[in-house]
């Protein structure tokens, strides 16, 4: 209880200092991707693709255009152990073909590379710290997470997620179960159970990398336009897990000192 109150206590933090919200959006979007080292270039280079393409399919535009407002406001950060502020693209509006083109080619210039850890509860902070600074009123606030691994690095996942939850964000997952390991069952049971949060929360699993781009664009469509998901991709039913399973996979991996990660 005390580390949920905690997190919710930083995550409101500089909440008094925000930005001004001057216009309504049909949503904020925050797209959280990762890059940590369990995923290969091959992946990496896979995962960027899927954006950059869903952002510019039509169907995609058409969503946002649907919406009571025709218009969403969307930022990016990519995390892995840590949090690099250079991997941050600031809020922009979409509301059309060239706004969502122009943020995917944002994406496309960016450089790829991996590094070590993987902290979800890390990336559900900082994703929730951005909304303070968006100059955007949205009528949802949605943390887009992508991510191949449990949490095994920095605070537990559930306590963050509570805290991001109780401040009214929702939190949609991709999990990437292109190359799964066995040492920690089904993914997106792991998403379900630990990671998504807020009303109509959903996760979508990925297991071949040539569905990446089509469940990508669905799930942003789906965050987009605020429809109820369909009931196989909510894994809210799926099998228990274990939301420490990372950090137990990892004997002594908490009190040990990577400087690689706070570079």
């Amino acid at each position: 209880m005390l580390t949920t109150l905690a997190l919710l206590m930083s995550l409101t933090a500089g909440a008094e200092i925000a930005a001004t919200s001057t216009e309504d959006v049909d949503v904020e979007l925050v797209l959280a991707v990762d890059v940590s080292g369990s995923m290969d270039l091959e992946e990496a280079e896979v995962q960027r693709a899927g954006y950059v393409e869903a952002l510019r399919h039509p169907e995609f535009v058409d969503a946002v255009r649907d919406g009571l407002t025709g218009r969403i406001a969307i930022s990016y950060f990519e995390w892995a152990g840590t949090i690099r502020d250079n991997s941050y693209i600031s809020w922009r509006i979409i509301s059309g073909p060239e706004d969502a083109s122009a943020f995917a080619a944002l994406l496309e210039a960016r450089p790829i590379a991996t590094r070590r850890g993987t902290s979800i509860s890390g990336a559900i902070a900082y994703g929730a710290k951005l909304f303070d600074a968006s100059p955007y009123s949205g009528m949802r606030r949605v943390i887009d997470i992508s991510g191949d691994g449990p949490n095994n690095f920095g605070a537990p996942v559930t306590p963050a997620r509570d805290a991001a939850t109780a401040l009214g964000i929702i939190i949609n997952g991709l999990a990437i179960m292109i190359r799964p390991s066995a040492a920690y069952g089904s993914l997106d049971d792991y998403y379900s159970n630990c990671v998504i949060g807020g009303p109509g929360a959903f996760v979508l699993p990925v297991q071949e990398p040539e569905d990446f781009s089509v469940a990508i664009r669905r799930k942003l469509i789906l965050e987009v336009s605020g429809a109820e998901p369909p009931t196989r991709v909510v894994s809210a039913a799926g099998q228990p897990a274990d939301c420490m399973m990372g950090e137990k996979l990892r004997p002594g991996y908490m009190e040990r000192y990577y400087p690689e990660l706070d570079r």
